[in-house]
């Protein structure tokens, strides 16, 4: 297609970006053809939850950073899907309805019309045609059906536990959203703990497979390690201590080593073992001790800084090596969630159980020393904080608590004398054979609570009826409709406001027909987004969750990009989601991302963007300044892509420059191959391939836009007449499609060429042409600098030695002698040890 061009055009964003959204819209060029692809990849960005304010420029820098690798992809012969949706449920949306006295179901849709708009304009290749909304009832109709298979194959139960409440919220909280005892999204309130029944899936028993997939998965190590951590594997033994009702306390340690200095037991205030082992004169006490538990929130009960508090209950148990009896103790530092809710107290050899020890004048006995502190006598136990006295006055010891490894055992019975990694199996063994204790491995991770008492969500598909009990509903009355209710405000009670919809709440019981009732809660909107990505190409099928052929054709998600701030929620969630469906054989793999990169964080000015500071950054503003394509650059210009970077206005004006100079050397250049070619151009295009394609793979975007710029820079230098030739220029239009398209289409256009420069292909380079011609060769003799050679890169060492040998400044620093060491550094230097 021949365009008419002419020097003195100059590049105009706001009419070239118009003009190619509505050719990709006319020509689909970002449609992926699903059923016929012939190299198929799945490109996935996290999608938005529509907030009122519109996109604002960390959506845009991730969705870009995603949208340039999708893009190179493409260029490099992938059938590209780069899907989008909105996670348009949950509490975000349903607390900004509230604020501003707008109904969500009429406020949300609005939001994503907005953001659509946004996203459209970025320049983004997204494929419209299979747009998810978690809203829609064709999409949260397969959230409900997921639960169902859960439900059914043993997955989800509804179990009484405490969870954190936020006042605020009027809901349930997980434990990720408190932050130091308050709401995340109140930083105000302070979060209570309830005693609720809630639904909650088993992702426990996935906790070992969590684990064990990261070792292959090509993920950022960040990532893994927040994983890693969150999940928490630690290897350790379950002993039995005995109590006067007759049922054993179990307790969780990883140090079976040191049972012989458990001098108290510690249960969680809201342990079920606790009422019944308060004696009466102790009852007054505890309970009001209880309460006082009750209002803190788990994660502030977490915090090892705070004073320690406990209750005795006037109930002792047995020690199973040393027979003795122990006190039993109630305590908030004790978390019912983690292991059994119990532990054995050593307060010689842990902090918190000497903290708590001290301040109430209970046993410590150490039972095992540092080695080379001292000597290992068996010295008694002390009481209350006269650690040395542990001792018996005979030998110093190591200072208490210690909690190492290297050390030996005393006060232990026949173990001592033996190390404490030799004792751990050693002492295990001794009391599984005795039927008090086994090895165990234990999980920091819970199960998932999926329950929020709150309107904007998609119902749990529940019915319990008073005959049958807790009934699933049946997959032919899917969806189970979120019905209209004008008064959706949550209340203090922790009932949803939909039990306040008595028509939709009664409903007959799917097994005998009497009149029963739904669940009120809705689930959590970590749910919808748990599968959405397995959604998008199947949602031309109403008839099922994902199709079978697409699905395999697909899935799983070749590159994900994302934030860090999700690893332990959206990303945990999508993986077990994924490795339950496998399991239940609705999926042929277990992990849905094949790789996943978590981007960096921008921030302005050098402070993190928030209303309050003033700082925030509304791309629409910069758009419509800048251009699209410009703001995209910048934004990658910023700082490693994996890092993130400070914006700050002063520095767009570069990227627009280059852009400038971009298009003024496409307006000015002449056709095909007319003119003679600049060998140091053609030698720096070849470079700037080798060195583009490598960063465009590594997400190094910032250097990459670097070498585009320095080639430029080259093509307006070079004196020679048709150095930025046609020829020289089409590969430069070509790399620099991925971070700006619109431009890129335009030029591309303008160097003659009528179809999308994404179909182009990526080009190549020839690694002769890419090498110097000449490169300096420092020669050193000793060290020191006695030469330079001006040689042809490559050199082997031979002739860099025989070159370096024959010159004559350095034939008079080697004076005759031989030389006894070369050390050769290929096309830098060569140093002559003499």
């Amino acid at each position: 297609m021949a365009v008419a061009r002419s020097s003195t055009d100059t590049y105009d964003p706001e009419a070239v970006e118009a003009k190619w959204r509505s050719r990709w819209k006319e020509r689909r060029t970002n449609s992926a053809d699903l059923h016929n692809a012939g190299r198929p990849y799945f490109n996935l960005m996290m999608y938005p939850y529509p907030s009122a304010e519109g996109l604002h420029v960390g959506n845009v820098f991730a969705f870009v950073g995603a949208d340039v690798h999708g893009r190179f992809r493409r260029l490099q012969g992938w059938d590209v899907f780069e899907p989008i949706g909105f996670d348009a449920f949950g509490i975000h949306s349903e607390n900004y309805a509230l604020k501003v006295n707008a109904h969500p179901a009429e406020l949300i849709p609005a939001n994503i019309t907005r953001f659509r708009e946004q996203l459209k304009r970025i320049g983004l290749m997204l494929d419209w045609d299979h747009e998810v909304q978690t809203i829609d009832p064709r999409y949260y109709r397969w959230t409900q059906w997921i639960f169902l298979k859960l439900f059914a194959g043993g997955l989800a139960e509804k179990k009484k536990a405490p969870v954190n409440w936020c006042p605020e919220c009027k809901t349930v909280l997980a434990n990720e959203q408190v932050i130091d005892g308050r709401c995340e999204r109140h930083p105000d309130t302070a979060v209570h703990q309830r005693l609720l029944e809630q639904w909650f899936f088993r992702i426990t028993n996935y906790a070992e497979r969590l684990l064990e997939n990261h070792t292959w998965l090509d993920w950022s190590e960040s990532t893994r390690l927040m994983q890693t951590n969150w999940i928490g594997r630690s290897e350790g033994a379950e002993l039995v201590f005995e109590t006067p009702t007759g049922e054993p306390i179990r307790v969780f340690t990883t140090r079976p080593d040191t049972v012989f200095g458990a001098t108290y037991m510690v249960l969680a205030p809201e342990h079920p073992m606790v009422e019944s082992l308060t004696t009466a004169e102790q009852r007054p006490t505890v309970h009001e001790y209880q309460r006082r538990a009750a209002e803190m929130d788990v994660v502030a009960r977490r915090v090892g800084e705070k004073e320690k508090t406990g209750v005795f209950t006037g109930s002792y148990a047995r020690n199973p090596a040393t027979g003795e009896s122990v006190p039993i103790w109630a305590a908030d530092y004790v978390l019912m969630e983690y292991g059994t809710g119990a532990i054995m107290a050593v307060p010689a050899h842990d902090e918190r159980d000497y903290e708590f020890a001290e301040k109430y004048g209970l046993e410590i006995r150490p039972v095992i020393e540092a080695t080379g502190s001292g000597e290992r006598g068996a010295g008694p136990g002390v009481s209350g904080s006269g650690s040395d006295a542990a001792s018996g006055g005979t030998a110093p010891r190591s200072p208490l608590p210690y909690t190492g490894w290297d050390a030996v055992l005393i006060n232990s019975a026949q173990f001592d004398g033996m190390s404490c990694r030799e004792a751990v199996p050693a002492i295990t063994g001794w009391l599984e054979e005795q039927g008090l204790g086994r090895r165990q491995v234990q999980f920091r991770l819970h199960d998932w609570c999926i329950s929020r008492q709150r309107y904007w969500g998609p119902p749990i598909p529940i019915i319990y009826c008073d005959e049958c009990g807790t009934m699933p509903v049946p997959e032919e009355d899917l969806p189970v409709l979120l019905p209209e209710l004008e008064d959706f405000r949550p209340d203090e009670s922790g009932v949803s406001p939909l039990a306040r919809h008595e028509e939709w709440l009664r409903v007959p019981c799917p097994e005998c027909g009497k009149l029963g009732r739904r669940e009120t809660d809705v689930s959590d909107t970590f749910l919808d987004s748990s599968w959405y990505f397995l959604r998008y190409p199947s949602t031309e099928f109403d008839d099922r969750a994902v199709d079978e052929a697409l699905t395999k054709k697909w899935l799983p998600v070749d590159s994900y990009i994302g934030g860090n701030e999700h690893a332990v929620l959206h990303l945990m969630y999508a993986r077990f989601i994924t490795m339950a469906l496998h399991d239940l054989g609705y999926l042929p793999f277990e992990e849905p991302f094949t790789r996943f990169r978590a981007h960096g964080t921008i921030v302005k000015d050098g402070a993190k963007m928030s209303k309050s500071r003033g700082n925030v950054v509304v791309p629409d503003e910069y758009i419509a300044r800048w251009g699209a394509d410009t703001f995209r650059m910048y934004l990658m210009f910023l700082g490693p892509y994996q890092e993130g970077g400070d914006f700050r206005d002063e520095g767009i004006s570069g990227i627009r420059r280059f852009l400038d100079k971009a298009w003024a050397l496409v307006a000015a250049a002449p056709r095909g191959d007319r003119g003679k070619r600049s060998p140091e151009a053609e030698r720096k295009l070849h470079q700037t391939i080798r060195g583009v394609t490598s960063d465009l793979e590594e997400l190094r975007y910032n250097t990459a836009i670097s070498k585009l710029m320095e080639y430029v820079n080259v093509l307006r230098g070079s004196p020679e007449p048709g150095a930025a030739s046609g020829v020289l220029l089409e590969p430069f239009v070509i790399m620099l499609a991925p971070l700006a398209p619109y431009l890129a289409e335009e030029c591309w256009e303008r160097l003659g060429h009528g179809t999308s420069v994404f179909d182009a292909g990526w080009p190549a380079y020839d690694e002769s042409l890419a090498r110097e011609e000449e490169i300096e060769l420092v020669v050193q003799v000793n060290g020191k600098v006695r030469g330079r050679l001006h040689v042809a890169p490559g050199l082997s060492e031979n002739e860099a030695v025989e070159r370096a040998l024959a010159e004559d400044s350095v034939k008079r620093f080697l004076d005759g002698r031989e030389v006894k060491k070369v050390v050769y550094v290929p096309d830098r230097l060569v140093n002559l040890v003499v």
